[in-house]
């Protein structure tokens, strides 16, 4: 090999080593990767940083902001409400919501679809008294398999497009991951139906807010809107209609405190005192289409300056002894007091009505830039930002429908995909359907850097020639493997590097790499490309591999090798099927 080729596999070892070391983050551990290719020049300065500008970069930014105005909506959460009340076993609990969200996934980013999925496993666990390990893990692997059914599911398929158009002239398309994306999502579903007996049945996640301070039920006030579905229905149907996981203390008509008496026809402007957990509460809200305490007087700002945060009242503060109306709040601060807890009792008064006492828990509404400084004033503690959808669910469909359209763009070959991508992103902005802060709040830019930071690197590795000897290593390993054998070659390389890197960087990595390989060994690349993606897409091993592992370490109170118990299984099949399925649909 000549230096420059030697440079550049030192580069990647080097690379490899600080992902595996993991002293860095990944973003970081890129732009170092990125630096030195630049310092012995393996990488012209004039080009070190061509790949913020890549297409890649603006779809998978764009993409993270459509899957947060999506999850933002509710409404896939809505449809899995309807189906959930009817299903009471655990088994068919599990297949309903690995379902759910693997083809949430396929819409949406993985991670997303997980978040926005988990309060239902959560609150079905609750109801079986079952342990929250039951559910998350299968939910959290069903995640990965849906992402490999569409190009906006998960990185790994929007680079692997990018690197066959750059090797034939022509990317995949919207849906072309979808035939093999979706064998392995259907076999997936099956084996983890009957495979979750290995998860360890006593595990539970780390204790909530509320359960560490003993808190049962928040007290809050909500109105009935126009065009409410709750209007004409009694209060026995509005019980029922929620499960009975809220509870209705108090219902004010005009002047007067009417009667909650199951009987009760509810009318438009009634104001309703609610009690129940605080997702119990936020879900109510949102799919009734009520307006909460002074959300009216809110709804006048502009919306992106408008937040939620909990505060816990401290033994010195000005709120002791007084109410929320005594002190105008609303008035002369400009903040609502949506809700308020209390540990060890049950509250039934209007929330501006309860007197307060030290340890209680408010959900507080207000200019987000000043609500930290406002809170201080009244010697609250903050404890965390909610997430509360306020008027939300009446644009719910409008993110879908954009979405809708940009994919159907996408398929048909309208437009290119980063041009789709980015006016849908720019659409759900415009109208509203996702706040402008939680557009930027939502674009992970940590993966955004490392994609900019490794794209130069990994062409690096190409325009040297670098790439190009690994593969040729790689193709004599496999000079006496049949077909089927080269492509499940790729395969578990690919599944075996992504725990140790990012998914995305394994896919920049390898793809290139098994482009060459089939090259090199007379076959079409397209087959090991798609191979590729799925061994990125496919971390089942560790919770450190992928954000959605991460995500349910801690609330399924999981141990680093109970992954391993599910997944090794898993990983096992998807290369058996997975194998013979890509080649069936992507022949040689």
């Amino acid at each position: 090999m000549s230096l420059s080729q030697w440079l550049s596999v030192i580069t990647l070892v080097g690379m490899m080593g600080l992902f595996l070391w993991g002293r860095f983050r990944y973003d970081v551990t890129a732009v170092i990767a990125l630096l030195a290719a630049v310092l012995i020049g393996i990488v012209k300065p004039a080009d070190a940083f061509k790949g913020f500008s890549d297409d890649i970069v603006i779809i998978v930014g764009s993409a993270l902001v459509l899957s947060a105005a999506v999850q933002r909506s509710g409404v896939i959460e809505l449809a899995l409400g309807v189906t959930a009340r009817r299903i009471r076993r655990i088994p068919s609990q599990l297949l309903l919501l690995t379902a759910s969200v693997g083809l949430a996934s396929a819409l949406i980013k993985n991670v997303g679809a997980l978040a926005m999925l988990m309060p239902a496993a959560l609150q079905m666990a609750k109801k079986n008294e079952a342990s929250p390990s039951v559910f998350l893990m299968p939910m959290s692997f069903a995640s990965l398999l849906g992402g490999l059914m569409t190009m906006v599911g998960t990185s790994p398929n929007i680079i692997v497009s990018r690197v066959r158009e750059e090797m034939t002239g022509e990317p995949f398309r919207m849906f072309d991951y979808f035939p093999t994306g979706f064998g392995l999502f259907i076999v997936g579903l099956l084996f983890l139906r009957f495979g979750y007996p290995l998860l360890p049945r006593n595990r539970r996640g780390v204790p909530t807010l509320g359960e560490a301070l003993n808190i049962s039920d928040y007290v809050t006030q909500a109105t009935i809107t126009e065009g409410s579905p709750l209007i004409g229905r009694t209060v026995e149907e509005f019980m029922d209609r929620n499960e009975r996981q809220v509870t209705l203390t108090g219902l004010l008509r005009g002047d007067m405190r009417g009667d909650v008496h199951p009987t009760v026809h509810l009318e438009e402007g009634d104001i309703l005192i609610l009690g129940g957990p605080p997702e119990a509460l936020e879900r109510v809200v949102a799919r009734d289409q009520l307006a909460l305490v002074g959300q009216e007087e809110s709804g006048e700002r502009d919306g992106d300056e408008i937040g939620v945060i909990e505060a816990v009242v401290t033994t010195d503060s000005a709120l002791i002894g007084r109410t929320a109306g005594r002190l105008l709040m609303r008035e002369r601060l400009g903040i609502n007091l949506i809700a308020v807890a209390r540990a060890g009792e049950r509250l039934t008064n209007k929330p501006g009505q309860i007197v307060l006492r030290a340890g209680d828990v408010l959900v507080l509404q207000g200019p987000i830039d000043r609500l930290p400084d406002h809170l201080a004033q009244l010697g609250a503690l903050p404890l965390a930002q909610r997430s509360i959808r306020l008027g939300s669910a009446k644009r719910g469909w409008l993110a879908v429908v954009i979405l809708g359209l940009a994919m159907i763009a996408t398929a048909t070959g309208l437009v290119p995909v980063a041009i789709a991508f980015f006016a849908a992103a720019s659409l759900v902005v415009i109208t509203g359907a996702l706040p402008v802060r939680e557009a930027y709040d939502v674009v992970e830019w940590p993966i955004l850097i490392m994609l900019g930071a490794l794209i130069p690197v990994s062409e690096a590795l190409q325009s040297t020639g670098a790439s190009g000897i690994l593969a040729t290593q790689l193709a004599h390993a496999a000079a006496m493997l049949p077909p089927w054998g080269a492509v499940a070659l790729i395969l578990t390389t690919a599944m075996a590097v992504t725990p140790f890197l990012n998914n995305a960087a394994t896919v920049l990595v390898m793809a290139p790499i098994a482009a060459v390989f089939a090259h090199d060994l007379g076959y079409r690349p397209d087959a090991f490309l798609i191979a590729t993606a799925v061994g990125a897409g496919s971390d089942f091993l560790t919770p450190i591999g992928h954000q959605c592992n991460t995500l349910v370490l801690g609330p399924g109170g999981y141990r680093f090798s109970d992954y391993a118990r599910l997944g090794a299984p898993l990983s096992l099949l998807v290369i058996l099927i997975g194998t013979p399925l890509i080649l069936w649909i992507w022949p040689l």
